[in-house]
């Protein structure tokens, strides 16, 4: 019975010394993977902050800029899990120091073994789309410095980061040209329609590039409407003098008498003048003269992408590999379950404690409230906000005391109302952290508050708990849009 224990240990022993040894190996040739990846990643960074610089108007650039920026932030994201994957190794090989682990530790490590294959398969495909990225760059690059250069303001990277501008660079430059560029003949304006989700970048988008100055001065006015703006002007006799930029948003699906009265403004405005429509409906791309720009949810890498950069602020992540991995479950989270104004509010109050327990525990949070609007609704947070109806954030709250439930403002109704700004108001950092006493019956939760123009807040009603409301009863007369402050 000893012989055969010590010849299985010998075998176990001089399998795992050939695992570790495979491992090594492995890892040495990982590291230089890694390092050609961060330099192809560099070069690839440059080119991207180049052309979000310039003015491009030919529409094969941007789509070679749409490619380069999906296998950035593709590759942004496997660097980040191979720098987590190797501390996790670093510790699982100290763990296994003893020269006579245990079965259950070897297959762990054989487990282990068998899910870097594939990780390393993944790592020579990110390599091979890089490397074909830049080998197809030179053309582009060329033809970049000759497009012209965008003026920039010392404010300019704040508003990039703060107002959620990652990624939609095509989309951009699409919105810019048609501004510029684009002047149909015939009296009647262009329009633009821009369609897109809830919060997905809208209005901040248009917003990012009104703030351009040959935007600035292309035009003499920009007028911001409303449904309700738009038929107090259709039906006046309102002059409209200059040459405008009217950007006016739908807050709900488009009916046909809005329809004539939309065209009775168009007929109002001055030859030159163009008109950029917002809405979450796909019915308003009837209204456009040229092709709309859809905005569609950032991918998984793009918003991992953007949390960390969130998350992070000035702090540097390769200091925080632990924080790293959880900022990818983060990102996981409010991706596919959450929204990108929620995940904004909840980098900022990470980047404000960079612990690992703090990141664990508004986790385990974000996760339960995921799971109990499942289980109570039926649906993930972010799809009963998108349908106005009600979410609960009970969970959210530092030490919850009583029930605690949203409902969107979208649409609008008919009923009895209150006013915004009749209302106690709390903000979704207060409830997080609990700094705040929560207000006694109804009140408005301020989810996040833009510190830049046009000053975007996104705002939900709370109602009183102790009150019986039906599960999924609209917010009446209440709008979900941007509140300016």
């Amino acid at each position: 019975m000893e012989h055969i224990i010590s010849a299985l240990t010998g075998d176990l022993t001089g399998r795992l010394i050939s695992s570790l040894m495979n491992k090594f190996s492995d890892r040495v040739c990982s590291d230089d993977k890694v390092k050609r990846l961060e330099q192809l990643l560099l070069r690839v960074e440059m080119v991207i902050e180049e052309a979000d610089g310039r003015y491009i108007t030919n529409s094969r650039m941007l789509m070679q800029l749409k490619e380069l920026a999906d296998a950035m932030y593709h590759g942004r994201h496997m660097l980040d899990m191979f720098r987590c994957r190797t501390l996790i190794q670093d510790s699982a090989i100290r763990e296994v120091s003893d020269p006579f682990p245990s079965l259950k530790r070897f297959r762990t490590i054989a487990d282990a073994s068998g899910s870097d294959k594939v990780r390393y398969l993944d790592l020579d495909k990110t390599l091979g789309t890089l490397e074909s990225c830049v080998d197809h760059m030179a053309e582009f690059v060329v033809l970049l410095s000759g497009c012209e250069r965008m003026s920039r303001r010392p404010y300019d990277a704040y508003l990039y980061i703060d107002n959620f501008m990652f990624g939609r660079h095509t989309e951009k430059q699409r919105l810019l040209n048609f501004l510029l560029e684009y002047n149909p003949p015939g009296l009647q304006p262009a329009v633009l329609p821009i369609i897109g989700g809830l919060a997905v970048g809208k209005k901040t988008l248009v917003a990012h590039v009104c703030a351009d100055e040959r935007v600035q001065s292309q035009f003499s006015s920009v007028l911001r409407l409303n449904e309700d703006d738009l038929l107090r002007l259709a039906q006046s006799d309102t002059l409209l003098s200059g040459k405008l930029l009217v950007v006016l948003e739908f807050l709900s699906d488009v009916n046909e008498k809005n329809w004539d009265d939309f065209f009775a403004f168009l007929a109002k405005l001055k030859k030159g003048s163009k008109l950029i429509t917002i809405s979450r409906f796909r019915r308003s791309e009837k209204l456009g003269t040229v092709k709309p720009i859809l905005l569609d949810s950032h991918s998984y890498e793009e918003f991992s992408y953007l949390f960390k950069t969130l998350a992070f602020r000035s702090s540097n992540p390769n200091d925080h590999a632990r924080l790293v991995e959880l900022a990818g479950e983060f990102a996981m989270q409010f991706q596919s379950r959450g929204s990108l104004v929620t995940a904004n509010t909840i980098a900022d109050v990470l980047s404000s404690n960079l612990n690992v327990s703090f990141w664990l525990c508004i986790l385990n949070r974000c996760r339960t409230v995921a799971q109990r609007n499942l289980s109570l609704y039926g649906d993930y947070p972010k799809i009963l906000s998108e349908h106005g109806r009600r979410v609960d954030l009970t969970n959210f709250a530092l030490s919850p005391v009583a029930p605690l439930h949203v409902i969107p403002y979208v649409g609008i109704c008919s009923v009895n109302t209150v006013e915004i700004k009749d209302l106690p108001r709390m903000t979704f950092r207060e409830l997080l952290l609990g700094s705040s006493v929560r207000p006694k019956g109804e009140f408005s939760l301020v989810i996040w508050e833009s510190r830049l123009s046009p000053y975007t807040s996104f705002v939900h009603f709370v109602p009183n708990c102790a009150q019986d409301m039906p599960e999924d009863a609209p917010l009446s007369g209440r709008k979900r849009r941007g509140v300016p402050s």
